[in-house]
């Protein structure tokens, strides 16, 4: 019976129609609560994070969840022209993985001097995206502090660029398509 995050990750991947889905290990609560989201936190817990951000849509449900893990806020970064009243920072980031180039879109106000931000996603692998969003925390005043991710698929020459980064499973891991 699995009983680690990564386990558990693994038990609920799986691939439909040529894609990595990982939204299964969503629908099983306990691989939800008590080993993924508290998983994607534990290396943060004691880096005085104020803040988990999280990006549409996967980063929706996974940073949310994380930041009720940590007792902290979270700041959601919109894509496209999703509704997000107020002033907004935002970054048009370099191409992912299926060479699309997103707007990503924070509110202004949700972060400042002061706050430290974790970014909590399902996914990196270009860490375009993960780039931008640091920069426009930054562009706030808010600290860095880094990544939680379920799969870890980043270039070694991109995680400078990030600063800490923690995946409960390596893409080299998972199930190999046609399995």
């Amino acid at each position: 019976m699995p009983t680690t995050a990564r386990d558990l990750t693994l038990e609920h991947f799986r691939r439909i129609d040529g894609h990595a889905d990982v939204w299964a290990v969503f629908r099983d609560a306990g691989a939800l609560a008590a080993a993924v989201v508290a998983a994607l936190v534990e290396p943060f817990r004691n880096e005085r994070i104020t803040a988990v951000c999280g990006i549409e849509s996967r980063g929706f449900l996974l940073g949310g969840a994380a930041a009720v893990e940590l007792g902290v806020g979270f700041v959601p970064v919109r894509k496209g022209e999703g509704l997000l009243p107020g002033d907004t920072v935002t970054r048009r980031a370099s191409p992912d993985y299926r060479d699309l180039r997103h707007t990503l879109r924070l509110q202004r106000s949700s972060l400042g001097p002061g706050d430290r931000v974790l970014l909590i996603d399902d996914w990196i692998e270009t860490g375009s995206q993960a780039a931008a969003v640091r920069s426009m925390a930054e562009e706030c005043g808010a600290d860095w502090a880094g990544c939680g991710v379920v799969v870890d698929q980043l270039a070694a020459a991109r995680r400078d660029a990030l600063g800490a980064l923690h995946g409960l499973v390596a893409a080299r891991d998972l199930p190999p398509y046609g399995s």
